[in-house]
């Protein structure tokens, strides 16, 4: 069975995102889509549990997609998870020289484990989870943005923050 981990921290989870979880699915028997806690990004606007649920509400109909957290070293957790890929989506050339340099400290960490690189589709190469979040300041209407499953629960946040 080969499983690749497609990992991220997902706050919140985009079209973008779920667009590389669907290409992903097909190419591997069992897709982990891992939140990592990602050590430069310290406040989320969701907690690491909070983007688990809302990622498995997402991904529910789609039977090989599993969804896990980590606060580890991706290669370990790969290691763990007998994962052969991981899987990166590329929106630029800047995310490609970032991306290329975790690769090979992964494969150097992990022997076993490659990166498997997925351009964004055309349509989401300028989407992230920072833009939503500036977005979903404003109430601009997210639905070219994020999943439905989970715009209600974004706005929500939002709300309160603003409120806060």
């Amino acid at each position: 069975m080969k499983t690749a981990i497609y990992p991220g921290s997902f706050d919140p989870i985009t079209l973008g995102h779920l667009n590389i979880i669907k290409r992903a699915a097909v190419c591997f028997d069992r897709l982990i889509v891992c939140v990592m806690v990602n050590s430069e990004k310290n406040k989320g606007l969701f907690t690491p549990d909070e983007r688990v649920e809302l990622i498995r509400r997402v991904v529910a109909k789609l039977p090989n997609v599993e969804v896990e957290q980590s606060s580890g070293l991706l290669s370990d957790y790969a290691r763990q998870k007998k994962a052969c890929a991981v899987v990166k989506g590329l929106r630029a050339v800047s995310d490609y020289e970032k991306e290329v340099q975790m690769a090979l400290i992964n494969r150097k960490l992990n022997p076993r484990l490659d990166t498997m690189f997925m351009p964004s589709s055309a349509k989401y190469t300028y989407l992230s989870s920072s833009v939503v979040k500036e977005m979903a300041y404003y109430g601009a209407d997210l639905t070219d943005f994020v999943p439905r499953e989970i715009i209600k629960d974004v706005n929500q946040r939002m709300e309160d923050r603003r409120n806060a």
